[in-house]
């Protein structure tokens, strides 16, 4: 029985006046509180990634309308701006942290704009945010050679366990590229679970390193946002994106093979 198909939301920063890098990807603070009280009128039921992940593996029963809030690279917003909203609800969410881009001993410099510090981070833990895995220094993970696809995984994983005492078992793909080395790696690092992007609902059929995520972006607006969370018109909405998402996958395919051809070569 594959089960029903469920919305998984992807967030990135949240914040009024976000910076130019990361702001198709905001939402504002008042466009975050009215989706949460949407998903609260409509009856939703928030999970964790690893709830999520241990109901479809162990054929447990899920609520009758279940959805996933997630957030990308750990903003300072998400602390904020989002952590009020989610509280006001009792909303679960899960936060996919890159380690070498949070304030703190570990900053590593390249984030786009201001993050959490760990302190932060805790306190989102305690509130029940799951708190997962997005690489280290946010990478392309597929264009990696083995020894920092390891790196970036495996770095990432020890950072969050030293940091909350707990190790994460879930796990995002940064711009939500993977492969089947990638997913090998993710899984063989000890996570249970990994989110990709995709654009579409999530379901159980897709495998457990493979859960396809939707956009929330700065332009979704309440009505779209509905039909996400509803699953009406997906493919609709995001026809422009995922021309252009194929058409990237070609030109980062093409670049891979060369670089292997040019080591080849050595």
């Amino acid at each position: 029985m594959s089960g029903p198909a469920v919305p998984i939301l992807m967030y990135h920063a949240v914040g009024h006046r976000p910076a130019k890098a990361a702001y198709s990807l905001s939402v504002s603070p008042e466009a975050f509180a009215e989706q949460m009280e949407l998903l609260g009128e409509r009856g939703f039921t928030p999970l964790t990634t690893a709830q999520l992940g241990a109901a479809w593996r162990g054929g447990s029963k899920l609520p009758e309308r279940p959805v996933l809030i997630t957030f990308d690279d750990g903003y300072e917003g998400v602390h904020r701006h989002a952590l009020p909203a989610l509280a006001k609800h009792g909303f679960a969410s899960t936060l996919f942290v890159s380690t070498g881009w949070l304030r703190g001993p570990y900053d590593g410099g390249g984030a786009l704009d201001t993050m959490l510090d760990w302190d932060q981070v805790r306190e989102l833990a305690a509130a029940g945010t799951e708190i997962g895995g997005h690489s280290h220094t946010h990478p392309q993970m597929d264009q990696l050679p083995d020894d920092q696809l390891w790196f970036e995984t495996l770095r990432c994983r020890e950072i969050v366990t030293e940091e909350l005492g707990t190790r994460p078992v879930s796990f995002a793909y940064p711009y939500g590229y993977s492969s089947r080395r990638v997913r090998r790696t993710v899984r063989e690092a000890g996570f249970a679970q990994s989110l990709a992007v995709g654009n579409a609902l999530a379901a159980r059929c897709q495998g457990p390193y493979a859960l396809e995520r939707v956009t929330v972006q700065r332009k979704t607006g309440i009505e779209e946002f509905e039909r996400l969370v509803e699953g009406r018109s997906i493919a609709r909405d995001f026809a422009r994106d995922r021309v252009l998402t194929k058409g990237y996958a070609m030109v980062r395919r093409a670049r891979a093979a060369g670089r292997k051809v040019s080591r080849s070569r050595v």
